[in-house]
């Protein structure tokens, strides 16, 4: 059989801290740590992907109800924009009975008054009523002749709350 060479200066000296026979360390601690950092990293995986996913879900569900969200602030600004209108503003100005002011009058810092203050009167305008008017317009009020109520200018007699 072969036989080993023999060493001899520095590989001597250096060959006499390598182990001479086959040492070998326990197997069953080495295959049980690599199992257990397997283990391990598997389920830190797991756990992370099902924690991004919840996140994921989450995410969905804020879009969805920013989207319902945006969808009604939408149609409230709508509704709003339609009744700031200056044609419903007029509208609704004069369903209360209110009519456009006359000439007005300005005070100086000092006092005075520069123009003359004329009175509002009820101008001979065409009144537009909306749709939910109609149905109340065409039949006359309670207490007032049936061709007063066509009458646009006409006032009545006594108003509550004043």
């Amino acid at each position: 059989m072969s036989r080993k060479p023999e060493l001899r200066g520095r590989a001597a000296r250096l060959a006499q801290f390598l182990p001479t026979g086959r040492a070998q360390a326990a197997r069953t601690p080495f295959v049980l740590l690599v199992v257990l950092l397997l283990g391990g990293g598997l389920i830190g995986l797991l756990v992370l992907n099902s924690a991004l996913s919840e996140g994921a879900f989450r995410l969905d569900d804020l879009k969805r109800e920013k989207k319902s969200l945006t969808d009604e602030e939408q149609a409230l600004q709508r509704d709003i924009d339609a009744y700031s209108a200056p044609d419903a503003l007029q509208r609704r100005a004069r369903e209360l009975g209110m009519v456009p002011g006359g000439d007005p009058a300005f005070l100086d810092p000092d006092g005075k008054v520069k123009g003359v203050p004329g009175p509002a009167t009820a101008s001979r305008a065409p009144l537009v009523l909306a749709p939910e008017a109609l149905a109340t317009a065409t039949a006359p009020l309670p207490g007032t002749t049936p061709g007063a109520a066509a009458d646009p200018t006409s006032t009545p007699a006594s108003t509550p709350g004043r």
